[in-house]
């Protein structure tokens, strides 16, 4: 009799443990719309001069409305502090406004990983890429995550940054070699869209997505 008591204790015991374990897992998926910065003038030597084009400007523009146009139950917009993201996703805000908007210097423009194989147009020196790889990667571990265990819809951020910083994420999410970033080239205010799902998996839906421009306001620039 005490050994089915115990038994059944035990039982109850370990059923309520797996509940609470059931109520800490997730069950909504994270969408992640990554933007890059409409075309700018990269000529210019501080930050605060490189500003759009007014093709650039054109450019985000349309991305706004492209966004708009999907319908998606935005949460968030959040951009890098640079001047050419800020512009951009103020722009696109001016479609969704009520969305809000947050900055993040995290996400700033950058040397995520030494690539390889290496190329001869650019080459960062080596304390840059020690700089530059740790705030990136701690930019991916920030907004690379399953959902909170409380999100009961699916939802939809926007997020304005760079292409080096883009590229790294992508490799990142797909458990890809970080160095191959490189390999991969994205237009001005091209969308692409990472899907997180409650089980940590994350497909790539769309890489460097720029239909929504007409050909001549496609720039790689």
């Amino acid at each position: 009799e005490k050994e089915k008591f115990k038994e059944e204790k035990e039982e109850k015991e370990k059923s309520k443990e797996e509940k609470k374990v059931e109520e800490l897992k997730p069950t909504a998926i994270r969408h992640l719309v990554l933007i890059r910065h409409g075309q700018y003038h990269h000529h210019k030597g501080v930050d605060s001069e490189k500003v759009l084009t007014s093709l650039g400007i054109e450019q985000a523009l349309l991305t706004g409305k492209r966004l708009k146009l999907l319908g998606k139950p935005y949460s968030v917009i959040i951009h890098s502090t640079m001047e050419r993201a800020v512009q951009t996703a103020q722009l696109i805000s001016d479609s969704l406004p009520d969305v809000p908007m947050k900055s993040c210097d995290l996400l700033r423009e950058g040397a995520p990983a030494i690539p390889d194989p290496p190329v001869k147009h650019w080459r960062p020196k080596p304390h840059e890429f020690f700089r530059d790889s740790v705030r990136i990667e701690a930019a991916f571990r920030k907004h690379f995550h399953r959902a909170d265990p409380h999100q009961k819809e699916d939802s939809y951020e926007i997020m304005v940054c760079h292409a080096n910083v883009i590229r790294y994420f992508v490799c990142r999410a797909l458990q890809l070699p970080p160095e191959a970033w490189l390999r991969m080239s994205l237009g001005n205010c091209s969308l692409t869209l990472l899907s997180i799902r409650p089980n940590g998996r994350v497909s790539l839906r769309s890489l460097g997505n720029n239909g929504h421009l007409p050909p001549e306001l496609m720039t790689f620039s």
